[in-house]
């Protein structure tokens, strides 16, 4: 199993940009998707982007616009680009690696959107 490392995390005002990164222990050539989930106090772990092997991103409708996933295999890198954050973005952030024989989870990165 692929490990994951998230950062990137903290506190931004409203409106503001902050960048996550997920590291991988392994090669992301091959998973099949990597994806950004989030998790806010009392809810349940939502999707917020996935971008396949070949490229293909997609996103929930809250964040379309606002977010940018890219990932970028030479360093095995996943990216979060988060713009014009709202305070309901606040939540911890997790990595996702799902692939043949992997669905590894990172330990998660907090983002907090407050003025």
């Amino acid at each position: 199993q692929v490990q994951l490392v998230e950062s990137g995390g903290g506190l931004v005002q409203p409106g503001g940009s902050l960048r996550l990164s997920c590291a991988a222990s392994g090669s992301i050539s091959s998973m099949y998707s990597m994806g950004w989930y989030r998790q806010a106090p009392g809810k349940q772990r939502e999707l917020v982007a996935a971008i396949t092997s070949g490229g293909r991103t997609n996103y929930r409708d809250s964040v379309q616009g606002r977010f940018t996933i890219s990932r970028d295999n030479a360093k095995n890198t996943v990216y979060l680009q988060m713009n014009s954050l709202k305070p309901e973005d606040t939540a911890a952030y997790y990595c996702h690696a799902r692939g043949l024989g992997t669905n590894s989870w990172g330990q998660g990165t907090q983002v907090t959107v407050s003025s």
